[in-house]
């Protein structure tokens, strides 16, 4: 029965010799220490200087009269050394006098190495809950804030270009609208996080992109920072919105400068990659351009760096930073289908790995600069939005471009004006009680295809609408309202 069991046991007496084994032990043994065992053999000597102390105490143990189960790791490194789980049983006479021990052993690395893959697995599902509960959270807030900030941006922006008030008072106006622009920035950053920042998606030269910003990137970080900055030969194109990744670079470049306050090395780097096998924490497989900003700093720690993306979280003093840097740069790349990736090691430095899915469309060449001016324009426009100091805000701006402007605080309020009075252009914001701004424009454009029609959203995913259609941002400035109304009337 002993030879039949597929698991090494082996018998032994009070002076450590093997009395019998089965061949299940002898092959095991000759497996992960090249030797076969032999009867009258004193078995811990068979093992390495450093692992037969460890099975000396073991055998003693069983030798004593103690049974237990051990895991231990034996075996010689240069051919196998797996985890061990032995059940150690003393051999007792009639008497019950313990006459020597045997152990079963089982190779459990297998089933160890599952269990960590299952924990790991198991961290990154809770992490990533817990990110997509505080993006969901933050994005509710910052649509929140979007609405407060539209009639803000709005209204200064309108008294700033007509210049309304004395010299000292339009100081203060400036100054309220660069405290709101900065408060925009900030909201922009929380929806990047949140992935619901509009993107304008692209075929990106990355190679062209990271070389244009080197210059930009040595001056902010400053003469103690050398800056070194590479790029494959032939990248492919990635799928990007050049100005977020710009951003991004320059948030992850300025993070690199703050962890080498005495000076190093930052290493930009873009390189074309594969990946064949997804992990917990990587991208899905596929083709990448992984973008590289690697520096020579204090490095994080592991709970750091496991917290490094969480919206608000910083190791930089008070009003040294948002928290929300790496946020938004881990909320870019989930948007586009690609990963941020942290290596960090403490007193060695950091490096944050952009990975960005590659693409096979060609790279859109740079068009000729508008020098027209602004059109002009006129006819009856119906705003819809249901937050009324927003409608007012744009109102203003709508009547200020050329319009005659009529109101409506519901999509179904719009759809009844629609039906008695001639519209020449529809705007209407997209989360409202009841229908939507989404259902409106699909409604209008079944009624009136050509009517021109402007969504405004702060989300960047906007569910059964054409995403090629033109969506205004908020909060937003009367020039930008008017590029987008050019932009909806001439399609």
């Amino acid at each position: 029965m002993i030879e039949a069991t597929v698991s090494p046991i082996c018998a032994f007496d009070h002076d450590y010799r093997l009395i019998a084994f089965n061949k299940a032990h002898s092959d095991e043994f000759f497996r992960i220490f090249g030797h076969r065992v032999q009867i009258g053999e004193i078995f811990p000597d068979l093992f390495l200087p450093d692992q037969a102390p460890i099975m000396r105490g073991f055998m003693a143990r069983a030798l004593a009269g103690e049974s237990y189960v051990i895991v231990e790791e034996f075996g010689d490194p240069d051919l196998a050394k797996p985890y061990w789980e032995v059940i150690y049983t003393p051999l007792r006479d009639e008497a019950g006098n313990v006459v020597g021990a045997f152990h079963l052993a089982n190779d459990i690395t297998q089933r160890l190495r599952a269990e960590a893959e299952l924990r790991t697995t198991q961290d990154a599902l809770r992490q990533a809950q817990k990110m997509e509960a505080m993006g969901q959270l933050t994005g509710g807030v910052a649509h929140d804030f979007n609405n407060l900030l539209t009639p803000i941006v709005g209204s200064l922006d309108m008294l700033q270009r007509k210049g309304v008030g004395t010299e000292r008072e339009q100081r203060l106006i400036a100054g309220a609208m660069q405290s709101a622009e900065r408060a925009r920035t900030l909201v922009q950053r929380l929806l990047a996080f949140a992935r619901r920042q509009p993107l304008q998606a692209k075929p990106v030269d990355i190679a062209a992109l990271v070389t244009g910003l080197g210059d930009l990137i040595a001056s902010t970080t400053g003469p103690q920072i050398k800056v070194v900055v590479s790029a494959d030969a032939d990248l492919p194109p990635a799928l990007a919105d050049p100005n977020q990744l710009e951003l991004a670079l320059l948030n992850l470049s300025v993070n690199a400068r703050d962890a080498m306050p005495h000076g190093g090395t930052l290493r930009i780097s873009a390189t074309a990659d594969r990946i064949d096998r997804r992990t917990p924490t990587g991208p899905a497989p596929g083709d990448y351009v992984r973008l590289s900003v690697a520096d020579t700093g204090t490095g994080m720690d592991d709970a750091t760096a496991a917290r490094a993306v969480e919206p608000f979280f910083s190791t930089k003093g008070v009003g040294q930073g948002t928290g929300l840097g790496l946020s938004m740069v881990h909320g870019l790349a989930s948007q586009l289908g690609g990963a941020l990736v942290i290596n960090s090691h403490v007193g060695v430095g950091t490096n944050m790995e952009l990975w960005l899915p590659q693409t096979t469309a060609a790279v859109a060449r740079a068009e000729p600069a508008d020098t027209a001016g602004v059109a002009s324009f006129s006819g009856r426009a119906l705003l819809v939005d249901d937050e009324e100091l927003v409608r007012l805000s744009t109102a203003d701006m709508l009547v200020d471009l050329g319009y005659e402007v009529v109101e409506a605080a519901s999509a179904e309020q719009a759809l009844q004006l629609l039906a008695n009075e001639q519209i020449d252009l529809l705007v209407t914001d997209h989360l409202m009680p009841g229908m939507t701004g989404v259902d409106l424009v699909r409604e209008v454009r079944r009624r009136t295809p050509a009517m021109p029609v402007l969504l405004v959203s702060g989300f960047a995913e906007v569910d059964g609408l054409d995403a090629a259609l033109p969506r205004l941002v908020k909060p937003f400035r009367k020039d930008e309202l008017a590029d987008m109304v050019e932009r909806v009337s001439q399609r």
